[in-house]
């Protein structure tokens, strides 16, 4: 497994038409890298449900941001409404992200699950309703790494959602100097997708739940960098 670590790329990016730019390289090249990469995929309940069009939240630690267009691109191919949502940052880091992953059919909803996520959730709540998949990072925008937040907890709860803990990763990547130790895939590898669930949340069972999460979103990360070996 050939893992390099680099810093984090710290240029200004103020000016919205230079975060447009990188985010749309960055979806090129994250369809690129998908695209060359060779997958393994353990995650039929979440790909049914989508095919279903059940709405439902996918949770998946911050530091997989990069490799998860692998299942949009395959919930693309199975579903045929959008494939969903995801919850990013107010920071112009999220706005980038955001850019990114209209790549793949997936709108960004401004807003985070531990701080100012008030907006968000209630936006994620929404889309839930109207029956639509929505994803989240628990442990997002700043931390800490692997701890999940209450919101994602308290979303399910509130819209009566199934969770879905996923996690994917790729043998070759680059390691970022950044508080999740963000792994950016090359291309021309193995790669793994693995998610499970769901799990039921309900206002009673809610703190043993996000618990059930949190360590469920860890075990599947394990799994994958182990599976694309």
């Amino acid at each position: 497994m050939a893992t390099q670590r680099a810093p984090i790329f710290q240029s200004p990016l103020k000016s919205p038409l230079v975060r447009g730019w990188l985010g749309d390289a960055a979806g090129r090249y994250l369809a690129a890298t998908m695209r060359t990469t060779r997958w393994t995929i353990e995650a039929d309940a979440l790909l049914a449900a989508l095919r279903a069009g059940t709405p439902c939240i996918i949770a998946f630690w911050h530091e997989c941001l990069p490799a998860m267009p692998i299942l949009w691109q395959t919930a693309g191919r199975i579903a045929s409404g959008p494939t969903g949502y995801v919850l990013a940052s107010r920071h112009r880091d999220g706005q980038l992200i955001a850019r990114t992953m209209a790549r793949f059919g997936v709108r960004a909803i401004a807003g985070s699950t531990s701080r100012g996520g008030a907006a968000g959730l209630r936006e994620l709540t929404r889309l839930i309703a109207a029956g639509n998949p929505v994803g989240l990072t628990p442990d997002g925008p700043r931390g800490p790494r692997r701890r999940a937040a209450a919101g994602v907890a308290q979303l399910a709860a509130l819209t009566g959602a199934p969770v879905f803990c996923a996690a994917a990763a790729t043998a070759r990547a680059i390691t970022l100097a950044s508080w999740d130790e963000m792994r950016i895939p090359l291309p021309f590898g193995r790669g793994a997708l693995i998610a499970s669930g769901p799990v039921e949340v309900t206002r009673a069972n809610r703190a043993a739940a996000l618990t059930d999460i949190e360590a469920q979103l860890t075990a599947n990360l394990a799994r994958a960098l182990i599976s694309c070996r």
